[in-house]
């Protein structure tokens, strides 16, 4: 008698937790993201205008991603996963991108090239920029650190 083959299941596991891990380190940033964003628009803006509150809140927007990042790689085993912990942050890179877009367009009455022209392009390229860290830091992470020689 044959013993069936492990390993399709430890691969749909894999990928399994890939998603798992793309929705936590979202959810992370996404929440921080939503109290800040809250913030930003309810006290900062109104005091220094829509470029320079944002400019203000994305720095703590990026060491709310390295964190989660983080945590991500550390919670989900990731360590020297290089390839799962780019499908992570581009998978929560697309998770992102959608839930702001839904939440704009639900709270507002702009379409999406109104949205997208109306936004600052200083503070619009920053953010951009940060996008991209944001999907890269998983795998920036992930990078095993050899024991020191002693």
């Amino acid at each position: 008698m044959s013993t069936p083959n492990p390993r399709p299941v430890v691969e749909r596991e894999r990928h399994a937790n890939v998603l798992v891990a793309a929705a936590f380190y979202f959810g992370v940033v996404f929440a921080t993201g939503f109290v800040l964003g809250a913030v930003r628009v309810t006290w900062i803006v109104p005091r220094l205008g829509e470029r320079w509150a944002e400019l203000l809140e994305l720095p703590l927007m990026a060491v709310a991603s390295a964190l989660g990042a983080h945590e991500t790689v550390r919670r989900f085993r990731l360590a020297g996963e290089r390839g799962r912990a780019v499908a992570v942050g581009l998978l929560a890179l697309a998770c992102l991108i959608a839930a702001e877009l839904g939440v704009v367009l639900a709270t507002s009455d702009r379409s999406l090239p109104e949205y997208v022209a109306s936004r600052d392009p200083v503070s619009g390229s920053v953010y951009l920029a940060l996008l991209v860290v944001f999907a890269g830091l998983p795998a920036a992470f992930t990078r095993r650190r050899a024991p020191l020689d002693g």
